[in-house]
């Protein structure tokens, strides 16, 4: 009696995993972006820093963006190693730029009329994934765009590789490493 117990707890686990691992996996790929099947790495935000930029969008506000990268894509960029190598993941960040009263106020003391600026709300985070074979018609990269965590849509990402062509020297990457 306990050996039926047993098999039909066995039966009723194991069923339980086979209709779990369809819809686990169906989840997966609605959070990799389309195109390229790019997933938000995990402990990206642990990565160290390689640069950070100001973008002023005529007429469409300002962004403050950090580009920070994984073991491979900061090694490469301290040893100035092109093309990357596979495995070199960069990721920017990207919020509103947003004006700090507080810091105006104590840095009006020492540096009359200083403005700062500090980062406001997250607009997106955006990776690039070096596979030379994998993403070979796209110069060896994958590109990922996502906001709130969900990637964007397809139309999106169709413009990634286009809009990195004129890096090309640079083995399509805009950043430089800035120690």
């Amino acid at each position: 009696m306990k050996r039926i117990a047993f098999l039909l707890a066995a039966v009723a686990i194991v069923a339980g995993i086979v209709v779990f691992i369809p819809r686990a996996s169906g989840h997966a790929e609605e959070d990799a972006s389309p195109i390229y099947g790019v997933k938000i790495p995990a402990g990206y935000r642990d990565w160290q820093l390689i640069a950070v930029k100001q973008l002023h969008f005529a007429g469409k506000g300002e962004q403050l963006r950090a580009q920070v990268g994984n073991d491979l894509a900061l090694k490469a960029f301290k040893e100035g190693t092109l093309p990357f190598p596979d495995g070199a993941i960069i990721a920017a960040i990207h919020w509103t730029r947003e004006p700090s009263e507080d810091n105006n106020k104590v840095l009006d003391i020492p540096f009359p009329g200083t403005q700062s600026f500090v980062i406001g709300s997250r607009v997106n985070v955006q990776f690039m994934v070096k596979d030379s074979k994998k993403y070979q018609a796209t110069g060896g990269w994958g590109f990922a765009d996502f906001k709130d965590g969900k990637p964007g849509d397809e139309a999106l990402h169709k413009t990634c590789f286009p809009c990195h062509l004129p890096a090309k020297d640079r083995d399509y990457v805009f950043t430089r490493y800035a120690p």
